[in-house]
Formats: C-alpha cells, structure tokens, sequence
C-alpha cells in the first residue's frame, strides 16, 4: 500500500469536512435566527412516539413563522437536466466558504451566482440553491464539482422570478406541527433527522414557468428527505 499517498487523500478529506463545518457555523451566527437545541419544543406525546420508534434529532428546529406567498418563475435552463460546463481555469475549492472570493473568482463565469447559497458538500460537489429573500428554492441548483480541492466544472439551473400578484402571504406552519407530523406517518424506526429548513419547493411541470410554495425540508443522516407544504400541511413526495 503506498501510504504517503493514503495519508495526502486523509489529509485532503479532514481539511473538506473542516471547511464544510465552519461554514455551517458561520451561516448559522450569520442568520441569527431563535432556534431550539432539544425535542421539548415538541408535544409530550410526539416525544414519547420519538423514543418509541427511535428517532433522533440532530439539529436545531427553526422557531420562525414567517408570513410568505407562493413563488411564480420562469426556467431558462430545464431544471435539473443542465449542461455540465468545464472550467478553463480550476479554482481553490476554499472559495466555496468565502463568498466574497467565490465571486471573485467565478462570479464573470456563473450567471447570477450572487443569487446562490451554499446548501451541502455531497461526494465531488458543493451544492447551492438559488434564493429569494435569503430563502432556498430546493428545486434550482447550482452544482459545483470539485477533484483534489479545487473547483473543475459547474452545472446550473437558471431561473428568472416573475411577479406573484395572485399570491397571497401567510403566516407558514410552525416547523415543531411539520416535525411532528413526519415523526407520526412518514420517518422510519431509527431516522436521524440532521436538518430542517425553510424554503421553497414545488413539483417540476414540462412548462416554462413553474410555481414553488412555501415549504419545510426535512433531511435525513441516511440521505432521505421530506418535504412539507408550510402553508397546507401536506406532505409532498416530490
């Protein structure tokens, strides 16, 4: 076994996940918003059926309840089916954790990358969600693939946000009543849940313009996810 070259690949991989933790700690000092750290926010009989099945939590659960309407767009590209663009000149895979140098480096090659914020690191690539007002749009992506830390192709959704006059705002469902209903019907024995989030989300029509609803992501340690309409309630597959 060539072990000089084991302990670069471990060298490289714990200074990835590094750079992915203190993000995430940063965007969380950075959004200020009141969280709870423990499952006592949850009604006693949900805690109960948690211990019961299993559950973990191991996130935080948002304790906003902002007022928001549907979103109206317009896809330039087909989402989720875009070009896969190489990059003439790789960039430093760290620029992903620097917003000003990310633009810097790739901002005149990435239209609207401004739009962008970094959402996970999946294997070979960071992923961020284009948002309005600060919040994700789950369905429209920009991949960044990425080989021996540094940045090598993009892959991008692009959207234009088109006016939502027939929408009204409403306050959304607390995320502990979307939580809860998920521990009830829908998470298996023994799930992890490591994010919940509020954003949005809609089913992908063959049409040029889409809408998307409010919505709380629900991820799993095991790669499943859940999502909920914040408005409604109902939970959506896809």
């Amino acid at each position: 076994m060539d072990w000089g070259r084991a302990k670069s690949v471990l060298i490289i991989a714990f200074l990835l996940l590094n750079l992915v933790l203190g993000y995430q700690l940063w965007s969380n000092i950075r959004e200020g918003r009141d969280a709870s750290t423990d499952v006592n926010d949850l009604r006693p009989e949900t805690q109960a059926l948690m211990k019961e099945k299993g559950i973990k939590l191991d996130t935080s659960i948002p304790s906003e309840t902002p007022e928001l309407k549907d979103l109206t767009f317009r896809a330039k590209t087909k989402l989720g089916a875009g070009e896969r663009r190489e990059l003439q000149t790789p960039v430093d895979s760290k620029a992903v954790f620097n917003e000003k140098e990310l633009l810097a480096s790739l901002g005149g090659v990435i239209p609207d990358l401004n739009k962008y914020a970094f959402g996970e690191n999946l294997d070979s690539e960071f992923v961020f969600y284009r948002t309005v007002e600060g919040r994700p749009m789950f369905d429209v992506k920009l991949e960044l693939f990425y080989s021996n830390l540094k940045i090598t192709a993009y892959k991008q959704d692009v959207i234009e946000v088109l006016p939502s006059e027939k929408s009204t705002a409403q306050a959304v469902l607390p995320a502990t009543k979307a939580l809860a209903t998920l521990i009830e019907k829908q998470l298996h024995d023994g799930a992890v849940i490591k994010e919940i989030k509020l954003g949005y989300h809609g089913q992908i029509f063959n049409s040029d313009v889409q809408v998307s609803a409010p919505t709380w992501r629900v991820l799993l340690e095991d790669g499943g996810q859940f999502y909920m309409n914040a408005i409604s309630g109902e939970v959506v597959t896809e």
